[in-house]
């Protein structure tokens, strides 16, 4: 069986892009912390199922929890950077965007005490255009990136971008690219790598595009956050739709996520792409 990557973007329900209008960062510090929870769950789940994973972690969290951080680490899991505090990379400017990744290497380094290596852009938001990100990325010392997802969507999407692991050439080096799981349908393709598309649709959306994925020979890459686990977590007062889009079949996705891990083998992507820092 190939061995499929497990990452999990490690951020605060009231840290996620959809209430940003909603709550400022400056408001972070009032809401009541709960990552902890969603985190352990995770690592017992994983742990229960021998699957190793890659955690994305926010600079913010590890300044705030670095007991979160050295929990990942003994249970043998892979840290990588998701930027300093969440912003989208089109809403920083080039010195802000390495100022983000380089803080959060570095804390998250010193923390871990292992090379940090790979980088996940909040949202998926390295874009057509902003492919400047992944030479300040090499620029930094990180090896691998997994922000280009090959779907077309308002807010984010690489649109007609490789399906499967590659490497790109920059001027700075080479990096190597882990896109999100899609599913290859009617010319298409679909998201299908976590997350909302996890939750919301059939399960049968996710395990196809693995399988799929598995077929083809190559990994394919899942995805999910703390808070998706997490039911009892507090309701923020947003609009319907936002509403929806982030409270929808949070009571599921414990379940599913067991059977998910009990079909597919997973590990990290530093382990299972081989790459290493240097």
């Amino acid at each position: 069986m190939i061995a499929h990557y497990f990452t999990v973007d490690v951020e605060e329900y009231f840290q996620v892009s959809a209430f940003e209008p909603f709550i400022s960062r400056a408001q972070w510090h009032s809401y009541e912390s709960r990552v902890g929870l969603g985190v352990e769950y995770l690592l017992e789940a994983l742990d229960e199922h021998e699957a190793g994973a890659t955690f994305f972690i926010l600079g913010w969290i590890a300044e705030r929890h670095p007991d979160l951080i050295h929990r990942i680490v003994q249970a043998g899991h892979e840290i990588a950077s998701h930027g300093w505090d969440h912003a989208r990379v089109l809403d920083q400017t080039p010195e802000e965007f390495r100022d983000s990744v380089r803080r959060s290497k570095a804390l998250l380094e010193e923390l871990s005490g292992s090379p940090v290596i790979g980088f996940r852009a909040p949202s998926y938001s390295i874009v057509r255009g902003s492919e400047w990100a992944l030479d300040i990325l090499l620029g930094e010392g990180y090896r691998y990136d997994s922000s280009l997802f090959p779907v077309r969507r308002n807010g984010y999407g690489y649109r007609n971008g490789n399906r499967s692991p590659h490497w790109i050439d920059r001027d700075e080096g080479s990096i190597l690219e882990i896109p999100p799981a899609t599913l290859r349908r009617w010319g298409l393709n679909i998201p299908a790598a976590g997350g909302a598309y996890f939750r919301l649709f059939p399960y049968g959306l996710v395990s196809a595009a693995i399988a799929q994925a598995e077929l083809n020979g190559t990994p394919a890459t899942f995805y999910i956050h703390p808070w998706e686990v997490d039911p009892d977590q507090p309701c923020v007062p947003v609009p319907p739709v936002t509403r929806l889009r982030h409270y929808a079949g949070i009571g599921r996705t414990r379940a599913r996520l067991e059977r998910l891990l009990g079909e597919f083998r997973f590990t990290s992507i530093a382990e299972g792409a081989g790459v290493s820092g240097r």
